[in-house]
């Protein structure tokens, strides 16, 4: 048992000063069973103390629902952290960011319509109560004055990039301090003044979110806050990819020297990211400032970690410098094993479909529980005919009478195409490609909003087709059409392995799509770039035969699936 509190200066353990050194890492980003690990690596770099959030919609993917199976089981990460002997930092959010889809916000939250965004507005509050009291569950009995692991609990995430609503971010405190939660919490801010004033709550702790000028911050955050330990609780090393962009990376001299300033100011430092994972399944988020950018699979970012857990140059530059402030633990050095290189022939595509349903007027995504859906009605206007929709939301592949004619894209804020002809059989392939995670386009609805025009005239009586993305994996057993055709194809392989050792699946020669490994949705790929292969977790390899499934949506130029010796992220941005 111990106690935890705030120090005029310091944080103080059972009465003494103690500076955190943490590093996020993201339970939901890494298969379960490399999470210990991972931890451990952690506490290998010096760190004390592992921070997480926790996505609201990956644990209530429907209302009512509260999932802690699996790579979502929170109580065990949290158990293995302080096995390790460990501290950990929980911010629940409600809102997360983290370039997670719609910023860890359930999308039927927003169903409804006039539900609030990040405000006090009754039916929001209602459910981030609900939600708050599964997760404190959890969490207060693993307060470090219990015997367990958790330091600090945060208060909502950066808000002062987005509202100053003072009543909302008191009700969320308030929240969790019913739900037993006696550690202290902080919320998180950009050190501006405008950011520490709307997103601070008197009585909790204001921490900083940066990762360069790390003395001028901290005179900003302490501006804010005369007394109380200083805390980066996000010290940004590195950065997030989009589809289409450059692989984005930091330089380590200057990392490591921007830690070094920050510590030797005596502050606290949460490192953000220690490992960033991968955004396995359709979990990354979106940025949209007038451009929608969707992010990779890959949430690499440049961290001491890479995507795989392996030590970086960055992991040993931090060591050195933390070992200036405090112990670290002696460092044996094992031979990294490449990941094998071989590959295989994909076998005979099948065209994945469901079951088609009527739909009259023309549903959104949402509506009908889908991210990827196929839109079919009949068309009869004379000569080419021009198909316009209101707003695509993200990108909707368009077929005539089974042949492709183009495609809309919400990042180019294409809203219009000419068909051929205006008759025969339209269908439209509608894909949501990551919900924003920031900014004020959160919660929005997906799909086709504001119906679709032909030559100016509405279309109607749709019917509507959803692939469900969670038994692609088995189309074969589906009943699915035996041969394939335009749009949504899958392609299946088996390759042998060894062992649980890790794999990268080469995606450049494909199209756009998303691939399975045993079951397991390693996620998108896009010939695009930058990303081109897909890290598969060692922990879901089996000795002997293993099961690729590939949802091709556009076209292959190799029908083989090539498994090479690491990870190809794209070009850097230095």
């Amino acid at each position: 048992m111990s106690d935890f509190t705030i120090g005029e200066s310091d944080f103080l353990l059972d009465g003494a000063p103690f500076r955190i050194l943490s590093g996020a890492l993201h339970y939901f980003r890494v298969h379960p069973d490399s999470w210990a690990d991972r931890i451990e690596k952690a506490r290998l770099m010096g760190l004390n103390t592992i921070d997480t959030y926790v996505p609201w919609n990956a644990h209530s993917p429907r209302p009512g629902v509260f999932d802690t199976s699996g790579i979502l089981d929170l109580e065990r990460f949290l158990r293995l952290v302080a096995e390790a002997g460990m501290y950990a930092i929980v911010r629940p959010g409600p809102y997360i960011c983290a370039e997670w889809d719609n910023g860890g916000l359930p999308a039927w939250l927003f169903q409804e319509p006039g539900v609030g965004v990040r405000r006090y507005e009754k039916r929001f509050m209602a459910a981030i109560e609900e939600y708050l009291q599964q997760v404190l569950r959890i969490v207060a009995p693993l307060q470090v004055q219990h015997g367990g692991p958790v330091l600090l609990v945060q208060v909502e995430n950066e808000y002062g990039a987005f509202g100053n609503d003072q009543v909302y971010l008191k009700a969320v405190a308030d929240l969790i301090g019913r739900g037993g939660i006696t550690v202290p919490l902080v919320t998180v801010d950009q050190p501006t003044d405008e950011m520490l004033a709307a997103g601070g709550l008197d009585g909790v702790l204001r921490t900083g979110s940066f990762g360069s000028r790390s003395t001028e911050r901290l005179r900003t955050l302490r501006s804010h806050q005369p007394t109380g330990p200083l805390m980066c609780m996000e010290f940004w090393d590195g950065w997030f990819d989009h589809w289409g962009g450059p692989h984005h990376t930091t330089s380590v001299e200057d990392a490591a020297a921007e830690l070094d300033a920050l510590l030797a100011a005596g502050a606290s430092v949460n490192v953000y990211m220690f490992h960033g994972g991968t955004n396995f399944g359709l979990t990354n988020g979106a940025n949209d400032k007038g451009v929608y950018r969707p992010t990779v699979t890959s949430y690499d970012y440049d961290a001491p970690l890479d995507e795989a857990g392996n030590f970086t140059a960055k992991f040993h530059a931090f060591r050195e410098v933390i070992s200036r402030y405090a112990p670290v633990p002696p460092l044996v050095l094992d031979a990294v094993e490449p990941a094998p290189e071989f590959s295989v022939p994909l076998g005979d595509p099948v065209a994945v479909r469901g079951q088609w349903t009527a739909a009259g007027a023309l549903p959104t995504l949402d509506e009908l529980g889908a991210r990827l859906a196929v839109y079919r009605t009949e068309i009869d206007v004379e000569g080419p005919a021009l198909l316009e929709v209101g707003e695509v939301r993200d990108r909707a592949q368009i077929f005539l009478d089974g042949h492709p004619v183009g495609v809309l894209e919400r990042e180019n804020h294409d809203r219009a195409i000419l068909l051929p002809h205006g008759r025969g059989r339209l269908e439209l392939v509608v894909e949501d490609q990551g919900r924003v995670n920031y900014g004020a386009r959160i919660g929005e609805p997906k799909g086709l909003i504001g119906g679709v025009l032909l030559d100016s005239v509405p279309l109607t009586d749709w019917s509507t087709c959803v692939i469900d993305l969670d038994t692609v994996p088995s189309p074969w057993q589906s009943g699915a059409e035996a041969s394939a055709g335009p749009g949504p194809t899958a392609w299946r392989a088996t390759f042998d392995a060894d062992g649980p050792v890790d794999h990268f699946l080469k995606t450049d020669a494909w199209g756009k799509g998303f691939a399975w490994v045993n079951g397991f949705c390693l996620g998108r790929y896009w010939h695009r770039g930058p990303q081109h292969t897909l890290y598969v977790p060692g922990t879901v390899i089996r000795q002997g035969a293993n099961d690729l499934v590939v949802l091709e949506l556009d076209t292959m130029a190799s029908r083989i699936a090539e498994f090479t010796a690491g990870a190809s992220l794209g070009p850097t941005d230095l």
